[in-house]
Formats: structure tokens, sequence, C-alpha cells
């Protein structure tokens, strides 16, 4: 079987992870990048020997002979280089968050409707060892019917990327858009058996940023059948340092990942859970977990899910992670909780 011929745009700091993952992967070959700066384009050209190097993204879906793009860009370039790798006629694997708002989400699922190509939505932290173990638990009954889940981030604050894109609002949307929509990603995961979300509140503050560039946030998200979830992140504080607990009526599990940064390779890391019907914890063994690995699976599965014309995470799912965090944006806003209709 021919490989999947992949073309990347994007080759900033994660945007080279791309780049390796799919050279790693079975079953995908990389033949063609594209990088906003020379610099970068430089990078590539050295990792990538013999690969053709793009400036232009319109120049990169021009190319004959390509099956697929993975997209590492800014969020709000997302939807238009998107759209315009559906419309050429290519699946396209598009990095977390899926856009800025939910009308840019849906031009990208009518883009995919339209052009009958697969869109997939980067959310790898699934694919980690600890994080979807836990969901695996809640489906098999281990811990009884959820109660409670807590999400906890404390870490070094955000790189600023190109141009400080990630700290300019028009750029990024919301910081609750970067890693909080993987938080609001688990407990919908996790969760999703009993139904959406029915409600969200928050609160949050900064060091004199901009509103929407929040140091420190909480949020309080309300399921039917009384069970919900507190998220908390706080970027103020230094390396990378993550929790994710869940209570059932039989029992319950926790997860701690830590590391000098969250790119790591060898970080402390750790899965405990009570059964249900069991007196006393376990220790569960993992294979390495960390989002570089994640990534690697990610592409992986991306790659069968291409063959098998099925997102690993579709875009219907995804836009309701990119609602959920502008209400919880809105929330904080406006200081009340917001019920949610979907």
């Amino acid at each position: 079987m021919s490989p999947l011929r992949f073309g990347l745009i994007g080759y900033g700091a994660w945007g080279r992870f791309h780049a390796r993952a799919i050279a790693k992967a079975g079953g995908a070959a990389l033949c063609a990048v594209c990088c906003k700066t020379e610099a970068s384009a430089e990078s590539a050209r050295k990792d990538h020997p013999g690969i053709p190097v793009f400036r232009d993204y319109r120049e990169l879906l021009a190319q004959p002979r390509l099956d697929a793009v993975s997209i590492a860009v800014p969020t709000f370039l997302h939807a238009e280089i998107g759209v315009a790798a559906l419309e050429r006629g290519l699946d396209v694997l598009l990095e977390k968050p899926m856009a800025l708002n939910a009308a840019e989400c849906d031009r990208l699922i009518a883009a995919a409707d339209r052009s009958g190509r697969v869109l997939s939505i980067g959310h790898e932290l699934r694919l980690s060892s600890q994080w979807g173990a836990i969901k695996r638990f809640i489906d098999a009954g281990e811990i009884g019917v959820p109660l409670y889940a807590h999400v906890s981030l404390f870490r070094n604050p955000y790189r600023k990327g190109e141009e400080n894109w990630r700290w300019r609002l028009e750029t990024v949307g919301s910081w609750i858009l970067e890693e909080p929509v993987h938080f609001y990603d688990f407990v919908m995961w996790y969760f999703e058996k009993w139904g959406l979300p029915v409600s969200v509140w928050a609160a949050g503050n900064n060091r004199d940023r901009e509103e929407g560039l929040y140091d420190n946030f909480t949020s309080v998200v309300r399921f039917p059948a009384g069970i919900y979830a507190v998220i908390t992140q706080s970027i103020a504080g230094f390396e990378h340092h993550q929790i994710v607990e869940v209570v059932g009526r039989e029992g319950s599990v926790r997860a701690v990942w830590s590391g000098v940064m969250d790119r790591t390779l060898e970080p402390v890391h750790s899965l405990k859970i009570q059964r249900r019907g069991r007196d006393s914890a376990e220790d569960i063994a993992l294979s390495p977990s960390g989002e570089v690995f994640e990534l690697e699976e990610e592409i992986r599965r991306t790659v069968a899910g291409f063959r098998e014309r099925k997102p690993v995470l579709g875009g219907a799912e995804a836009k309701r992670r990119i609602v959920i965090c502008l209400e919880a944006e809105r929330a904080l806003r406006e200081g009340r909780e917001l019920m949610l209709r979907w």
C-alpha cells in the first residue's frame, strides 16, 4: 500500500514535532512543508533534505501529489487554511483549538461536507496512557457512576510564538482556547454517556494583561444527573504540573503528570485507581506519557482514519469544545453561571 502523502503547514515549535511524527508513522510520508519565515524554512530544509519547502500555503496546496495536510499554525489561521485545504480535495488534520469561534467551525464543517474529505481535529491528549485510561475505567464501570471531576494545571507562562501571536487577543482568541479546551474535552468525553453539559461558570484574573488573557482561571461545569467538574489553571507558575481526578459512586481515579516543560520526554507521571468494591488504591503501569508521545499516536491513528474515511475527532464534536470555552469566557465577563443550549 502506498504511503499517504502529507503536506505540513506550519513549522514552528509544535509543527516541527508534527513533521517528525509524520516521518515516523507507518503508512505516511512527509512530502512538502510550508513555513512562515525564512529562518524556519531554512530549518525545514536542513531537517528534511529533498522535501520541497514553501513560504505560502497556497503553493503547498497547489502541489498535485498530496493526499492530506497537517495544519499547525496560529489559531486565527485555522479556518482560512483548513477550508482551503478541504476545498483542494485534501484530508485535513487541524491542530486544536478548532477555530476562534463557532462560525469559523461551521465554515470548516461545511467545507468538509462539500468536499467529501475527512476533517480531524487534534485533541491528542485523549490518546495519553493516563488521561485515556481514565475514560476506559469510567466506561467499564470501574468506579461506578461518576459524580465529580477535577482537572488542574499549574505551569510556566505560554510561549509567545512567532510575532507574539499567542499573547495577542486578535490572533489567539482567548487563553481559555489554549489548554482549558483540552480540559473541557476531557470532562465532556468522560461524561458523554450522561449527556452534554447544562451550564458553565468561570472566574479568572491576570497580571495586567488584556481581558481574555487570564493567568489564573477556574470553571465549574454542570452535567445532567448532578454530575459536575471543576477545571482550574494557572499559567503564572513554573514547570508543568497536571492533575486529573474523577470520583464515582463506588471508586475513584487520580492521574498526575509533572515535567520541566510540557514537551519533556522524561516526566514523572502516575495513575492510581480505587476500583469498585476495593478498600485501597492500586498503581497502574503506564507507557510513556506526554504530548510528544500522544502526537505520534495521533498521527498514526489519523493515517488509519484517513484510509478508513473517518476522523479521530470530528468537527461537530470539536466545535462543542469551542462553544463551551467561549461561553466560559462570557460567564467570566458577566460574573454569572450560564445555561448552555446545544
